[in-house]
């Protein structure tokens, strides 16, 4: 057998524990090539840049 428990955990340490748990909004910055926002760090799914180089070539839209 496991470790068990010798007391019960209550509901406040409880919650502060799964404080931390919460989602977080992604990190959003402007495409210095399209102006159109983007996310840090990724490529410009808008136009398909990153750092000022070509990455993908982005699909056109119908």
């Amino acid at each position: 057998m496991g470790a068990l428990p010798k007391q019960r955990t209550s509901h406040a340490r409880q919650g502060e524990r799964r404080a931390h748990h919460q989602l977080k909004l992604p990190q959003l910055v402007v495409c210095p090539q399209c102006k159109s926002i983007r996310r840090s760090h990724h490529a410009c799914p808008n136009c398909g840049t990153y750092r000022g180089r070509q990455v993908f070539e982005p699909r056109t839209q119908k």
